[in-house]
């Protein structure tokens, strides 16, 4: 089997996360096996479908680095071929032509609630002749589903499920606007682009019962199925952007790298052992999905265990588990996790892709007369910085706040008010002494061993010990008490630089 998956999102909002790892998982899936991953834009919802959403998607992908294979593909420019199929279905009696008024499907929606029943069409136009249809109202054209029996899933992660065939309704695959619906777009695209397996998540489960009975009623091959697990909130509760339900975009600007952003959703729902970094390329040799197993027969359990909310029109339903890689109850979204996960990263960057990135959030920053100093020394300064800062980051926000002050202009103001109070005239005074120390020292001697056999022998005739000299020292040099070593700090910012700086501290009013 050649395997073809695609991703396909609605330009109605943001990539947010969980259609981002839907697409992780469909790209991985179709690099394992040597296939193709498509992209689609279902834009049929036009009056919430916005250019802006679908770049978003688009740029969101690229940035992850989930490339898909040929043209992007968009739903609605195929409206008129998905409703010649729709009137193929009705010529060769799988569908027929339904005249309710809205305000019958209403009475029929009030009485089966009334009745404690499931929402269901009663299949009043299923039989009934056309000519009885009452006058100036446009049809639509429902499927004509099975009524005996039932529509089995056979489900990668969720396992083999059953439904009843009396518990779906003849859906309407065509409006009477002429404009096809969702569930029926969607089956005859899949069809068209080949797609082999429909890799989702799991609130499109009954989608699925209702996508089969088209595929059967058109005589086309089922593809197979793979629900995956919802992602929730670390308590537990359904995500909300306090949890993390950010557009793709969003991460970016938070400091997070494309890399470790794949990593962690690939551990949303899926696991290899017990794994957690996990490089690309031992993504794509480990992801598959999981046999579904053919032999047992199905178990009785609940279907809200199984399927949350989604399926609660569906009473009956009975399904097995299955071991595999995938679990089956929602994935919790943790930023802890995600922050550790980065870090992990940004340690093993280039060093050099790390300074562009810290670039880019810095320079606005700058006043525009030093801007020209990036290319001629701040850059510089900043990869030479790189090795010992980045393992103190999480993110690139926290990587460019801790390099800010290797190109602050001067004078280095004090961040806070403790590092402002180390500043005390007794410490100027030593500043000032350190200077004097230090001035004779060339560029070329500006070395961690030099400078630490002027400086404490210094501090040890002056306050009793380096850690006394070192922190007014950091203060003066990087505005804060946290920093890398200070004579990293010293040989990084070079002699005129830090001697500049000293000054401007042991001077200040």
């Amino acid at each position: 089997m050649t395997v073809t998956v695609r991703f396909a999102p609605s330009p109605t909002g943001f990539l947010h996360i969980g259609g981002a790892r839907t697409a992780l998982f469909n790209w991985l899936f179709a690099r394992h096996h040597g296939g193709a991953f498509r992209l689609r834009i279902e834009d049929t919802d036009r009056e919430r479908s916005t250019k802006a959403a679908e770049e978003a998607i688009v740029d969101g992908l690229k940035w992850l680095g989930i490339e898909w294979d040929g043209e992007v593909v968009y739903q609605f420019s195929r409206a008129a071929h998905h409703a010649e199929i729709a009137r193929q279905l009705l010529d060769a009696g799988h569908a027929y032509r339904c005249y309710c008024t809205p305000e019958e499907l209403e009475a029929m929606r009030a009485k089966a609630l009334a009745e404690k029943r499931s929402v269901r069409y009663d299949g009043t136009w299923r039989d009934r002749d056309p000519a009885e249809a009452p006058p100036g109202v446009a049809p639509a054209i429902r499927l004509k589903a099975e009524r005996t029996g039932a529509t089995v899933i056979r489900d990668h992660v969720l396992g083999e499920v059953t439904v009843g065939n009396g518990e779906l309704d003849d859906l309407i695959i065509l409006r009477s606007d002429g404009t096809p619906t969702y569930n029926f777009s969607v089956v005859v695209d899949d069809h068209d682009m080949g797609i082999s397996h429909v890799i989702r998540g799991n609130e499109h489960f009954r989608n699925a019962f209702r996508q089969t009975q088209i595929y059967r009623a058109l005589g086309w091959p089922e593809p197979e199925w793979a629900h995956i697990p919802l992602i929730h909130g670390s308590d537990g509760a359904k995500m909300s952007k306090r949890h993390g339900a950010l557009g793709i975009d969003e991460y970016r600007k938070l400091g997070y790298l494309p890399e470790a952003i794949r990593n962690y959703l690939l551990r949303l729902g899926w696991s290899h052992g017990d794994d957690e970094i996990i490089s690309t390329e031992q993504a794509i040799e480990w992801f598959d999905l999981p046999e579904v197993p053919a032999d047992a027969p199905p178990s009785d359990i609940g279907h809200r265990e199984l399927l949350t909310q989604p399926m609660a029109d569906f009473p009956g339903i009975r399904g097995k588990r299955i071991t595999g890689h995938f679990a089956r109850s929602p994935a919790q979204f943790d930023f802890v996790k995600l922050n550790d996960v980065n870090a992990h990263y940004i340690r093993q960057a280039d060093d050099a892709r790390l300074v562009d990135l810290v670039v880019e959030r810095l320079t606005p920053r700058l006043p525009v007369e030093f801007a020209y100093l990036f290319e001629k020394q701040y850059r510089q300064r900043l990869l030479d910085a790189m090795p010992a800062l980045k393992p103190r980051a999480k993110t690139i926000v926290e990587l460019a706040e801790s390099a800010w002050f290797y190109i602050a202009p001067r004078p280095i103001r004090p961040i806070n008010d403790l590092a402002a109070a180390l500043l005390t005239e007794d410490a100027k005074q030593v500043l000032g002494q350190a200077l004097s120390e230090l001035a004779d020292l060339s560029a070329e001697s500006w070395s961690t061993p030099n400078l630490s056999a002027r400086l404490r022998p210094l501090a040890e005739r002056t306050v009793g010990n380096f850690g006394r000299l070192a922190q007014p020292l950091r203060v003066a040099l990087t505005g804060s008490t946290t920093s890398p070593g200070i004579f990293e700090v010293m040989e990084v910012l070079g002699r005129d630089e830090t001697l500049g700086r000293i000054e401007d501290a042991a001077k200040a009013k």
